[in-house]
């Protein structure tokens, strides 16, 4: 367990990355992919080369990995519509066309590479399953799509 000087080693931290980083990218998922990007999926730990030029590296990775969980669980914790939103926000900052950029996400599951190493099964399945349909939305629109019944 962490011990008071590496909270608040790690809350200093958090809010240098928070107000210089995350406050400048619009929107909670494109801000979740900043940080999920900084996550080497091989070793699972984070790294920023700015901060650890002021903090040690293990503390960066801790205080990223926070940043990371918090991040996915308020993107969980937003209605459908507010994900919807912020899902075609992100997909918008690429430099292709929307509809193209979500039939990659969805079909490579992409996606999956936001979710926090650790994160409970059931978070995992609601956000791939949340992704999945608003991927499937934006890639064939109302006008599109065939009705049921």
């Amino acid at each position: 367990m962490p011990n008071s000087a590496q909270f608040e080693q790690n809350q200093k931290i958090i809010e240098d990355f928070v107000t210089k980083t995350l406050a400048r990218i619009p929107g909670e998922i494109s801000r979740l992919l900043h940080v999920a990007m900084l996550r080497d999926l091989a070793t699972g730990r984070y790294r920023h080369d700015g901060l650890e030029t002021l903090y040690p590296a293990v503390a960066v990775d801790q205080a990223l990995r926070t940043c990371h969980e918090e991040l996915f669980e308020r993107i969980l914790e937003s209605t459908l519509e507010i994900q919807a939103q912020e899902l075609r926000r992100c997909l918008e900052g690429f430099e292709d066309d929307l509809r193209r950029v979500a039939a990659n996400w969805r079909e490579s599951e992409f996606y999956r590479c936001l979710i926090p190493t650790g994160s409970p099964d059931y978070l995992r399945d609601l956000f791939c399953s949340n992704l999945n349909i608003l991927l499937k939305l934006i890639i064939e629109p109302a006008s599109t799509r065939r009705p049921t019944a």
